[in-house]
């Protein structure tokens, strides 16, 4: 393989499989109704089979379809505990992992990108990838100056990779409830498509990066590396050694655990003020590393939200009446930021019971995030014979909400993968306006 396969035949084709797969395993046996969020399990084999089968495909296409899949691994922490080991598995291989570029088009993509004497800003150059992702490979180097670089590469063909598999995973969005029965994919498709021309300038990245970088130096919490050179296709990074998260996830101390997420919180809380907008937008855990030092650092700033003005502040002043008990509040604010259209009548006391339970990491003074509290959140709002499910659906989630809610979800997953326990409410104190008052 030496690049992403291009044609969108033969990437449909491997997308294609994985309901004839999956319709195989499910014969063998889905049907046995559980409780929790899954409304149907396999058995243990064929759920390592499915999740052997789809990460496959997802790593092989790199592209959307990887992404994808790196999207929708934070959501891993939601399901119920018998079936969560093998996608686990799966899922941690995908975030870090594929199948490489050979080396001559790794060359050649640099050459296209810093000039045909690339090889004289490098001391050295692994042309081994130390780590593949959606979009591009990264390789180790050391700069001319003696710094250590992470070189990231975007796979030839990425672009029309991106809009081909997304399309096509909006078409298969209903595949997708072998794992999470209760997630509507098509948003998370429509808003991932919605991003891909940003993604794919790595240009545009580097600018974000040096932004977060400049906001988080010198920072005793979190730390961004700084850009040594981009283009529109390669981009230059000092490199970050440090223990991955998905390893402090799997295998980390209690104290570690509970560090580790609170610096996740706090970066999602504090970078919108100290970066002028800016939301780093893909919390997976691979784009994670524990310093040691304590700090995390932080990798990948090919998505990032830029928080609309204000918003920010009617999140927190929302949060505040709801935490208040003030349930007419709530409903005025909802239906003013169009989460309750005009023609819509409910409850203001159910609308307040709904989102209480969503509120209550914020709502003590130190709370610790899990698995068990995150499937038992799932469960209530998803199970179609619940009050907050019937409510749910008469909800409405504004666009400009969307990627601000996909990143929440996303870092909330990531915390209770973690089973992280914090003083969150500190953060959201200061750091979301409108929240103390």
């Amino acid at each position: 393989m030496t690049d992403i396969p291009r044609r969108a035949v033969s990437r449909s084709a491997k997308l294609a499989s994985l309901p004839i797969g999956f319709a195989g395993r499910a014969a063998l046996g889905l049907g046995k109704r559980v409780t929790g969020i899954a409304s149907e399990v396999i058995s243990a084999e064929v759920q390592q089979r499915t999740a052997e089968h789809l990460f496959s495909v997802l790593g092989q296409l790199k592209g959307g379809a990887m992404k994808f899949g790196q999207a929708l691994s934070v959501f891993e922490a939601a399901l119920p505990e018998e079936m969560a080991g093998p996608y686990r598995a799966a899922l941690t291989k995908l975030q870090e992992a594929a199948p490489p570029m050979p080396a001559a088009s790794v060359h050649k993509a640099i050459a296209a990108s810093l000039g045909a004497d690339w090889r004289e800003h490098f001391r050295e150059f692994n042309d081994k990838p130390a780590a593949a992702a959606s979009i591009g490979q990264v390789h180790r180097g050391v700069w001319s100056d003696g710094r250590a670089v992470a070189v990231k590469v975007q796979y030839p063909g990425a672009g029309e990779a991106l809009v081909s598999d997304l399309n096509q995973l909006g078409r298969l969005a209903n595949l997708f409830r072998v794992i999470q029965p209760g997630l509507d994919v098509k948003p998370l498709v429509s808003e991932l498509k919605a991003r891909v021309v940003e993604e794919l300038d790595y240009e545009l990245e580097a600018s974000a990066q040096r932004t977060f970088a400049e906001a988080y130096d010198s920072d005793d919490m979190i730390y961004v590396p700084p850009v040594v050179a981009s283009s529109a296709r390669v981009l230059v990074t000092e490199w970050i050694d440090g223990t991955p998260l998905a390893d402090v996830i799997s295998s980390g101390t209690e104290a570690e655990r509970d560090a580790a997420g609170e610096r996740m919180a706090l970066l999602h809380f504090s970078a919108p003020h100290l970066t002028g907008g800016l939301l780093h937008a893909d919390p997976h855990p691979g784009n994670f590393r524990i310093l040691p030092d304590g700090r995390l650092a932080v990798l990948d700033f090919g998505a990032v939200a830029r928080v609309p003005a204000g918003m920010l502040e009617q999140i927190g002043r929302l949060s505040r009446l709801a935490l208040d008990g003030d349930a007419e509040g709530v409903l005025e604010g909802l239906r003013l930021e169009g989460f309750v259209k005009p023609d819509v009548e409910v409850d203001a006391q159910a609308i307040l019971d709904y989102l209480v339970p969503i509120l209550e990491p914020i709502a003590v003074e130190e709370f610790r995030f899990s698995r068990a509290w995150l499937r038992a959140e799932a469960t209530r709002l998803a199970n179609p014979r619940s009050a907050a499910y019937q409510l749910g659906r008469n909800l409405n989630l504004p666009p400009p909400y969307l990627l601000v809610h996909r990143v929440t979800l996303g870092s909330i997953g990531v915390l209770c993968q973690l089973e992280a326990r914090a003083r969150y409410r500190e953060a959201v104190e200061e750091w979301l306006p409108g929240f103390a008052g």
